[in-house]
């Protein structure tokens, strides 16, 4: 039986990267940078100067329509740009993987808030993930969206079983390949979410801290719109990716009321002799439903195990 595992490292404060020796598993001819951006002018143009600093030259812009310069401010770079399809940055995401050449892509948002230095981290971990996560530093985000952060990981910890610190990152590295297989519902900014859902359940993920800037330009997130959003879609992958933890949750909140029901017209039974035939149907039919629900788990997860057997026979015939 395949078993999918989530690898985590401990998240911290990040050091100045150029202070550390860093042994780099990944030629960069292997690596593809995608910046998704939409009317990002001053923000893509310095990312780009800063990883071309940096040495990283292998670059790929998905551009959202933008309608201030970006695009310009970006070829003028040398850089190749894409117009994406699709809606939102789902379908800059989708875009990138169908053009990404190179054996790895690493994406991360072109306004500025993510930091090429951080980009060695990944690269240090890069063999044998399927996706690297990266967990940004919070000095430089709001109170509100460390709150609503917070929340959406304790979501989604507790339905997909892992323990993630920052699952709406807009910095991670992916396996080509294995981004390809990626099946996207979602829109707008939960691909993240979506992203990570899909490479936890099928294969080896990992995080690593990474520093977070401030960014250039108007924010685009609203925090309570697509904060629902993210959440939403969030309780909509766990139905679709795991569905054996949201049955069992189904089954058990039906089996609580359901026997508490019945032991008390069982209690009242031996005392007075009173039968309570009604309480005791609402009871039954409760334990039924509880019943279904964990039959239907067990067949959920039997497919599950099945489905990770063929994927891995694929991956590696």
């Amino acid at each position: 039986m395949l078993e999918t595992k989530t690898q985590l490292t401990e998240v911290a404060q990040p050091k100045r990267l150029d202070q550390e020796p860093i042994h780099l598993a990944l030629n960069l001819n292997d690596l593809t940078i995608v910046l998704p951006v939409l009317n990002e002018e001053k923000g893509v143009s310095a990312v780009i100067d800063e990883l071309h600093e940096k040495g990283y030259t292998n670059i790929l812009v998905i551009d959202g329509y933008s309608t201030d310069s970006t695009v310009q401010e970006a070829r003028k770079r040398g850089v190749t740009v894409i117009e994406q399809h699709g809606r939102g940055k789902t379908g800059a995401i989708q875009t990138a993987i169908e053009n990404v050449k190179t054996p790895y892509m690493l994406v991360m948002d072109g306004d500025y808030t993510y930091d090429p230095d951080s980009i060695q981290r990944f690269l240090t971990h890069v063999n044998g993930y399927d996706q690297i996560v990266g967990a940004r530093s919070v000095e430089n985000i709001s109170w509100m969206h460390r709150f609503g952060n917070r929340l959406l990981c304790g979501v989604f910890n507790m339905l997909f079983g892992t323990g993630f610190s920052d699952v709406c990152s807009g910095m991670y590295l992916l396996n080509t390949k294995g981004a390809r297989e990626l099946d996207f519902r979602t829109r707008g900014f939960s691909v993240e979410a979506e992203v990570l859902a899909q490479m936890s359940m099928r294969g080896m993920v990992t995080e690593v801290p990474i520093h977070y800037r401030k960014r250039i330009g108007k924010p685009k997130l609203s925090t309570l719109v697509h904060g629902f959003d993210i959440l939403k879609s969030i309780l909509l992958l766990a139905r679709k990716h795991n569905p054996v933890f949201v049955f069992s949750i189904i089954a058990a909140t039906a089996a609580v009321p359901g026997g508490i029901i019945l032991a008390w017209v069982l209690w009242q039974w031996t005392l007075s002799g009173v039968t309570h035939s009604g309480w005791a149907l609402a009871g039954g039919m409760l334990l039924l439903f509880a019943t279904q629900a964990f039959i239907a788990a067990t067949i959920a997860l039997i497919l599950k195990h099945m489905q990770f057997r063929m994927e891995h026979l694929f991956r590696f015939s």
